[in-house]
């Protein structure tokens, strides 16, 4: 990166965002050198046409993938970070719709790629916070998040967190087509790829906040993949391993 601001895309994934994607999308555009990329997933409640009509508003800032394949957090992202990859952008940000992530702290994030290759805006570092989740599920977070840093010895404190911005090279160099997870689980395989390949990675601490409106996403089904992701991620390295040898 120049000595320049840092340009931007944020991939920001939708099922069922209308009620939060047009306000949201106003925020992030009120940072200079910030474009964003919505990858709906095929909505039933119109979240795709409000993507359209951003795009008509703010041309050039605003870009829509109508998603027609499999569902799926995973796919999506998957879908919209390589498109995201082949444009002109130093920065390749990932974050939620539901404004559970401050689009105020993107700058911080953006710029502190000056330093890091992955940035991830963290809740679990000294000055991290979540605000207004039940006792339940902030100990299911916390307690996976121990989990997953316990199997795979990665040395980041938030593994979860969707809140993120990647140099674009570094994003490039993942195997963004072999990646399998498809719930929440896909965040924690992107980062243990991201670490065994000696990327360098710094937090910055957010907080999060439950969403404004809308649903939860999460399930049991989301729940179950992600205490099995681990244990498959650290399986398949230690086969690759032993296939080298």
């Amino acid at each position: 990166m120049t000595g320049t601001a840092p340009s931007a895309l944020v991939i920001v994934p939708t099922y069922n965002e209308r009620e939060n994607l047009a306000a949201l999308v106003g925020r992030l555009l009120q940072h200079p050198g910030v474009q964003v990329m919505v990858v709906d997933d095929q909505s039933p409640d119109g979240t795709g046409q409000v993507a359209d009509d951003l795009v008509r508003t703010h041309p050039g800032r605003v870009q829509v993938m109508h998603r027609t394949g499999r569902r799926g957090l995973g796919r999506s992202y998957v879908d919209g970070l390589k498109q995201a990859i082949r444009q002109p952008v130093d920065v390749i940000c990932q974050m939620d719709a539901d404004f559970s992530h401050d689009p105020a702290r993107l700058p911080e994030l953006i710029g502190a790629t000056r330093d890091a290759d992955l940035v991830i805006g963290s809740r679990y570092v000294p000055g991290g916070a979540i605000v207004n989740w039940p006792k339940r599920r902030l100990l299911l977070s916390r307690f996976a998040n121990i989990y997953v840093r316990l199997i795979t010895r990665m040395a980041a404190h938030d593994c979860t967190s969707g809140y993120r911005c990647w140099r674009r090279e570094t994003l490039a160099s993942l195997p963004l087509d072999r990646f399998v997870s498809d719930g929440y689980s896909f965040l924690v395989e992107m980062l243990f790829a991201a670490s065994i390949r000696g990327a360098r990675i710094a937090e910055v601490p957010i907080t999060y906040v439950e969403r404004r409106l809308g649903q939860s996403k999460m399930s049991r089904a989301v729940i179950l993949e992600s205490a099995i992701t681990p244990w498959r991620l650290v399986a398949t390295r230690a086969s690759a391993g032993r296939n080298a040898r």
